[in-house]
């Protein structure tokens, strides 16, 4: 696999580069030069398998050269020993529970995979690395647990002290070992443009740093595993399918854009947002403005102003777009909106559809998810497409329980993962929005 920045002025790299990197030297994010295509008889011959070996298998292809068989399998196997259920809500819609992993988040799918790829291939070199990481919400948590206790790899999560929830904020700071949690007094965007800024500087170049984020390929990759999984269990090849995804930074909808690339017949993908519209503005009128400072809506982890990984959208559709924002050439935004309808969702109309899931349906979601299923309503009601389509619920309900109880006066059971951090010791530290400042505690910390 040959990968390539987005900025077009760094050299291309193997997928061991991309992944212990993070992200590229002229600050673009990295992207495969070209993608497997499976077959009709490769993907037919994977329908009744679980979900570890149909992981397993595509990665093997997508993998190839990068990692021996053996290897790959026993990290596979191991990442994803839990369940994928498909809920059925009726006869042309599912709701994908990504929140059986081990921090009740889709984040997991991706976090785990990635931990143990890092590992492998830190073994193999005899290297350390720390882990940098922004999160909003889930980022955090998934990857502080799956990095956690690993050897040669230290992690620093950066997060904004006001808009996680208590759950999301204990699972990183109950930690403690290998992982250190920083509260900053701003938003997610400000934890993520400190990051990328630690990542150029060349100050802290022998530091040897990475980021766990969905700027990172090893991040991409295993998300776009569960859109065939999915797709697999639920139709028959060539019948097509749609994709509604809850989008925040825009990562676990470009995993669903390289599973259309890579032969998944998906005839529609929903890229549902928050209050924070600037992809829908975008693709509406093909002018893009950031959302600065992003609003805080009770779908925290997608309270996102400036999306990382549209740059990596825009790529793929043949355009350009730098770190700052800037669309140096524009896409082709007729293909680019004949594969995806984009909506924003308020807070009203998530606390609606959490209600109305609950009532209706006996079905317990949360914010997020709910974003997701106002997405494919809004789709539906504009278009008259009843295509079967699945939604992702991407964290588990009790893990937003104020939100939850809010909308319909019940508290979802936890699972025993979320029991398991209540009354546990937090350790965390607080800094500003000041990038000096944290500059600073790097050296301080790592030298």
């Amino acid at each position: 696999m040959k990968l390539y920045s987005t900025n077009l002025q760094a050299e291309e790299v193997n997928f061991e580069t991309a992944l212990i990197t993070g992200l590229a030297p002229d600050k673009g994010l990295y992207m495969p030069k070209t993608l497997p295509h499976f077959s009709e008889e490769e993907l037919v011959a994977l329908k009744d398998e679980e979900y570890p070996e149909v992981a397993f298998q595509l990665l093997k292809k997508i993998l190839e050269g990068e990692i021996d068989e053996e290897s790959l399998k026993a990290i596979t196997y191991d990442a994803y020993d839990y369940e994928v259920p498909l809920e059925e809500v009726d006869e042309n819609t599912y709701i994908m529970r990504l929140d059986r992993g081990p921090t009740a988040s889709f984040k997991d799918f991706a976090a785990r995979m990635m931990a143990r790829l890092m590992q492998f291939y830190l073994k193999k070199e005899n290297k350390e690395l720390t882990i940098l990481t922004a999160t909003s919400g889930d980022t955090g948590s998934a990857v502080a647990h799956a990095f956690y206790g690993l050897g040669k790899i230290k992690v620093i999560v950066l997060f904004p002290e006001y808009e996680v929830s208590d759950r999301q904020r204990k699972q990183m700071t109950t930690l403690n070992k290998n992982i250190s949690a920083l509260a900053i007094d701003g938003k997610f965007d400000d934890c993520q443009a400190m990051v990328k800024q630690a990542f150029a500087d060349s100050e802290l170049k022998h530091l040897n740093l990475s980021s766990a984020n969905s700027i990172n390929i090893g991040r991409l990759i295993p998300q776009t595993l569960y859109y065939f999984y999915s797709y697999l269990k639920l139709r028959n090849y060539p019948e097509e399918i749609i994709f509604s995804i809850p989008s925040g930074n825009f990562g676990n909808m470009m995993g669903c854009v390289l599973a259309k690339n890579m032969g998944v017949p998906i005839k529609k993908i929903i890229a549902s947002v928050n209050e924070n519209d600037e992809v829908p503005g975008f693709l509406n009128t093909g002018e893009y403005e950031k959302i600065v400072p992003s609003k805080n809506c009770i779908s925290n982890a997608m309270n996102v102003g400036h999306p990382s990984n549209l740059a990596r959208l825009i790529a793929i559709y043949g355009g350009e777009m730098d770190e700052q924002g800037n669309i140096n050439k524009l896409p082709d935004m007729d293909r680019l909106n004949g594969d995806i309808y984009s909506t924003s969702v308020t807070d009203e109309e998530t606390k609606a559809v959490v209600k109305e899931f609950f009532e209706g349906h006996n079905i317990f979601i949360e914010p997020h998810g709910a974003v997701g299923i106002k997405g494919l309503m809004d789709y539906r009601a504009s278009t008259n497409d009843n295509t079967l389509a699945v939604t992702l619920e991407t964290a588990h309900p009790a893990k937003f329980p104020e939100e939850v109880v809010s909308a319909i006066g019940i508290e979802p059971e936890p699972p025993q993962s979320l029991k398991e951090i209540e009354g546990r010791e937090e350790h965390m530290e607080f800094l500003g929005t000041d990038y000096e400042e944290f500059k600073s505690y790097l050296k301080e910390r790592l030298e």
